[in-house]
């Protein structure tokens, strides 16, 4: 089959569109056929090395196909049905799995991180993370939101505990957490304040329900956060861009607000003072994907059409270089996805 691997870390160039042997099907897993494969910043970060993953190595976290095959021991699905796979591995039988906690298992990892992911035309997995998805959604679409989606949720809701009428500051509005953050927020009934980089993008979060957008390029976020609240500040920051955000993020807060992370996008080093994170009586949240039972929650309000997944660009996996190249631009406004 065809694939696109690294066997070693660095720029686009590194990204190779090979032929490698088709996986074994075990007995208790699905094989599935790829169809789409959505990026995430994750593939930049392992092609460059960080972190260090087994070479050769296969990236891609979202994955939406067909069944091609069953494994013995796996009930429920026939072949050619329409999936998606869960984002994600874990063990499944540790106390944090059992436990419904799969995103604190000591084995936890997201597809494509330690482990090979979907940017090949053949799949196994676990038939527990094997997911039907409904005709309403495309291929693309499917791809498209399972590892934002679920990561939004729990930083919104299992994390921070969203309630409706809160405010809530969305940083990057058009990075796949971002456009999952906004529309949580408003399914929560709650005021979104969001930053965009340009006009275009702006235009986008608002058509997303954001009720107000911040050029982050050219204005103080926090001073606008400000003046929108009436300087009151909002109850919860969505961050995930790291320190070029981080002092913002937390002036942004009113007192006792929440700001919860799951990225350092701009990198892994930010200051705190402690004196303004107690008197203040902030939280800061850390929040890294989510449980399989959140997912299954976010996915009832995507299956109905409550919560909608943004495709920007589709590249033939061939083009996977090209759509690397693209990503690092920032220029996209919602999912890039491939196709094999």
């Amino acid at each position: 089959m065809k694939a696109v691997r690294i066997h070693e870390t660095g720029g686009p160039e590194v990204l190779r569109y090979e032929d490698i042997p088709e996986p074994q099907l075990r007995k208790d897993h699905v094989l599935v056929r790829v169809r789409a494969c959505a990026m995430n910043h994750l593939d930049l970060w392992v092609r460059k090395g960080i972190p260090k993953v087994p070479l050769p190595h296969i990236l891609g976290s979202d994955v939406a196909g067909e069944v091609a095959d069953i494994g013995e021991y796996v009930s429920g699905f026939k072949v050619g049905e329409r999936v998606l796979l869960a984002p994600m591995h874990f063990c499944g039988h540790c106390e944090k799995c059992t436990a419904g906690l799969q995103n604190q298992c000591r084995e936890f990892t997201v597809l494509g991180n330690a482990v090979d992911g979907g940017d090949c035309e053949l799949i196994a997995a676990p038939a527990a993370n094997v997911i039907p998805f409904p005709d309403s959604l495309d291929f693309n679409q499917a791809a498209s939101f399972p590892l934002v989606f679920v990561t939004g949720w729990h930083m919104l809701v299992g994390r921070a505990q969203i309630k409706p009428g809160q405010t809530v500051l969305v940083l990057g509005a058009n990075s796949g957490v971002g456009i999952a953050g906004i529309q949580i927020a408003k399914l929560f009934q709650c005021t979104v304040i969001a930053t965009a980089g340009d006009d275009r993008k702006a235009e986008r979060a608002r058509e997303l329900g954001a009720d107000h957008v911040i050029y982050h390029y050219h204005q103080k976020i926090s001073e606008e956060v400000r003046r929108i609240t009436n300087k009151q500040g909002v109850d919860i920051v969505l961050e995930h861009v790291g320190p070029a955000t981080w002092d913002e993020s937390m002036r942004s807060l009113k007192p006792g607000g929440t700001l919860v992370t799951c990225g350092a996008t701009t990198g892994p080093q930010v200051n705190i003072d402690l004196r303004f994170l107690f008197s203040r009586q902030l939280s800061l949240l850390g929040s890294y994907m989510g449980t399989m039972g959140e997912l299954h929650e976010v996915l009832k309000h995507v299956f109905s059409g409550k919560l909608k997944p943004v495709v920007d660009h589709v590249f033939p996996l061939s083009e996977t270089r090209a759509a690397h190249e693209y990503m690092e631009s920032s220029q996209m406004f919602g999912k890039i996805v491939l196709n094999p």
